[in-house]
């Protein structure tokens, strides 16, 4: 069962609902089983994700949560020709999260955590395989942000973005893709032991830190169109709902773009210098799932 925002019972006998969206109980499908989900984390961030308007099942997941000054984010994309592909793209965005949560409290460097967490995250993968026929699977990237900066550690090809308040946006992750943009990297037993990527960044001023599927990116790659669609119509920086207006401005861009996959935006403030948050439930509070 999903950590990141309430479950409801079976629509048909009150039962309890399992992470594929049926009931363990008498086993019906559940009517739109998490095709929209809001959290945010204390400091002002905040995910969306959405199933979009051509897949049967959400099998984007994310976790938001903050662990003293570090804001931490995780997103995932279940690989579609994988079994229970939304299984585990929610088992390694939740053990990926918690992971982070205890490494940074204990002191871990940020690039380090993101690593170890990173191979937890693919551990717990690998392990939801009946074998490496049968294996679900995911993509991954991990964002943290601090007073001294960001950092970001990507399997895959789900993205991290820098999206300034003034100046030059940028991405943060480079696609794990090969021939004909295949994944060349991935979290699962058909896959190799996670190798992740990390890369820091020290901002010179403050923005946000946008962590995102192919979902979002494919219909918005560039970061100077990711920064003004997620800001349009706001008076300022950080009005109008802050960053849940922000996310909810790029979902509807790429539903409104076609919404041929399932999307996911998840967006951390970053303000150099200072905290971007305090200690809280790994997996963020429910801001209004349907």
């Amino acid at each position: 069962m999903t950590l990141i925002t309430p479950v409801p019972g079976c629509v048909r006998c009150g039962g309890t609902v399992a992470p594929d969206g049926h009931c363990w109980d008498c086993g019906a499908a559940q009517p739109a089983f998490r095709s929209h989900v809001e959290i945010t984390a204390p400091g002002g961030a905040a995910g969306i994700s959405d199933r979009g308007k051509r897949r049967g099942i959400n099998a984007d997941a994310m976790a938001l949560t903050t662990a003293g000054t570090w804001t931490i984010g995780v997103v995932c994309d279940g690989v579609s020709m994988s079994p229970r592909a939304e299984r585990a793209a929610q088992v390694a965005a939740e053990v990926g999260a918690a992971a982070l949560v205890e490494l940074l409290g204990a002191g871990v460097l940020p690039e380090v955590a993101l690593g170890d967490a990173a191979t937890r995250a693919g551990r717990a993968v690998t392990a939801l395989a009946a074998s490496v026929d049968a294996a679900p699977a995911c993509t991954y990237v991990a964002g943290i942000a601090g007073p001294e900066g960001i950092w970001s550690a990507w399997i895959g090809d789900s993205r991290a973005y820098w999206l300034p308040d003034e100046g030059i946006g940028m991405a943060l992750t480079e696609d794990d893709t090969g021939e004909h943009e295949a994944l060349s990297a991935w979290l699962g037993a058909d896959a190799d032991e996670p190798m992740p990527r990390v890369r820091s960044y020290r901002p010179q001023g403050p923005g946000r830190l946008l962590l995102c599927t192919d979902g979002l990116w494919r219909y918005l790659a560039d970061a100077e169109g990711l920064r003004a669609t997620s800001t349009r119509g706001r008076r300022a920086p950080y009005a109008d709902g802050g960053l849940l207006a922000d996310a909810r401005s790029l979902v509807g861009h790429a539903l409104d773009a076609g919404g041929h996959d399932n999307i996911t935006a998840l967006l951390v403030p970053v303000r150099p210098g200072a905290p971007t948050g305090t200690a809280t439930s790994p997996f963020g509070a429910a801001a209004g799932p349907t």
